[in-house]
């Protein structure tokens, strides 16, 4: 075997691991965002995260049974600082993100959230001391672009609702945050079925409290809907962990850009919300950005 092959294979498989991971948590999480947007107004936000995060457990403590130690072991942590920081950040994601399907289109909520790599880029350099190259930097900001073109005044039919559009940004932000602590907790060697495990309990338990004095009972319509948002999630967020356990952040981050085609597919499919020429624009800048860092750091790595 060629000594060189021998060397850049493993580390080529295992970036090219990560970004399919995260190719695919970014189509479930479209599915279940599309749940979401059906639940609006009939579910309360904070009952409504309270599902997210209390219907997967089940499935959450089925995966630890056979994690080493079984769930004690999945539960033993000595990193409890570094799982707190992930479930404020996370919830700060989370409630933004739904808080924004409630006004805004589903391909428009998506689109703010692809500011998280610009936050996360920064928190990397800043807190993770990762070195970002000039190609990552390069491609992050040609994704941004790509968004700044798909939120151009006029385009999607009207002006956005402000207040949605700050939520949403606030949310990628806590999701970057939360990026940041998963990848310091796998650096250190913390498993994924702990590091979800955890942040399901703990936002379970902090949203339940939140959601008690506007509690609704769901209709059995609903129900379905909340078991589509709970359980494809689990899986999505289970990939995403994985990707982002294995891999640079910086690296990784950009391909959450796939998620765009989904939730314009899926906003035009229930919906009806039809891209315009602006948003046709960013998906061409967004996709380029994302081939540009494969045959960066996974082509070239052979």
């Amino acid at each position: 075997m060629n000594p060189s092959l021998s060397r850049t294979a493993g580390p080529r498989a295992a970036r090219v691991r990560a970004i399919a991971c995260v190719t695919g948590s970014a189509g479930l999480f479209a599915l279940a965002a599309a749940a979401v947007k059906g639940l609006q107004g009939g579910v309360p936000l904070s009952e409504l995260v309270f599902f997210r995060n209390l219907l997967p457990l089940p499935v959450l403590f089925l995966l630890a049974r056979s994690a080493p130690g079984g769930v004690r072991g999945a539960l033993r942590t000595r990193h409890a600082r570094r799982h707190l920081e992930r479930l404020v950040g996370g919830l700060v994601g989370m409630y933004g993100s739904f808080f924004g399907y409630a006004l805004l289109p589903l391909a428009t909520v998506t689109a703010l959230n692809f500011t998280m790599p610009l936050f996360l880029t920064a928190l990397s350099v800043v807190v993770l001391r990762e070195r970002v190259g000039w190609q990552r930097v390069a491609v992050v900001l040609a994704g941004f672009g790509g968004v700044l073109l798909m939120l151009q005044p006029g385009s999607g039919g009207g002006p956005l609702h402000l207040g949605a559009v700050g939520g949403v940004l606030l949310g990628a932000f806590g999701w970057a945050c939360a990026m940041v602590s998963i990848r310091r907790m796998g650096e250190a060697g913390e498993s994924g079925i702990t590091i979800v495990l955890w942040f399901a309990i703990g936002a379970a338990l902090a949203t339940g409290l939140a959601a008690i004095p506007g509690w609704t009972w769901p209709t059995p319509l609903q129900w379905g809907l909340l078991l589509v948002v709970g359980f494809v999630s689990v899986v999505a967020q289970m990939l995403m962990t994985a990707a982002y356990r294995a891999e640079d952040t910086t690296l990784v981050a950009p391909f959450e850009y796939s998620a765009i085609l989904w939730t314009t597919a899926l906003g035009v499919l229930l919906w009806g919300e039809v891209p315009d020429e602006w948003d046709l624009a960013g998906f061409l800048v967004l996709v380029g950005a994302g081939l540009a860092l494969w045959r960066t750091e996974v082509v070239r790595a052979g």
